[in-house]
């Protein structure tokens, strides 16, 4: 009896899964997000306007969400 879910399992095993961005290169992504994110969020804050919401807010918000995720894959989280 053939599984359907074995027979992907054992072709994706030959194809091993490429990052986007290389574990070399995270730190300085995640460093120029956040320094984009502080910096939009700075602009935004000097002038907070309903037309800079989606402009400046939006991109810092995702900057920083982006920014945080690949700052801690870089330098990993020890507990």
């Amino acid at each position: 009896m053939s599984s359907p879910l074995l027979e992907i399992w054992e072709a994706a095993s030959a194809s091993p899964y490429q990052t986007t961005v290389s574990k070399n290169s995270q730190f300085a992504v995640g460093f120029i997000l956040l320094l984009l994110a502080f910096i939009l969020t700075g602009i935004f804050g000097l002038n907070r306007s309903l037309v800079n919401l989606p402009l400046l807010g939006v991109p810092a918000s995702l900057a920083f969400g982006f920014g945080a995720v690949y700052m801690i894959c870089a330098v990993g989280v020890y507990v």
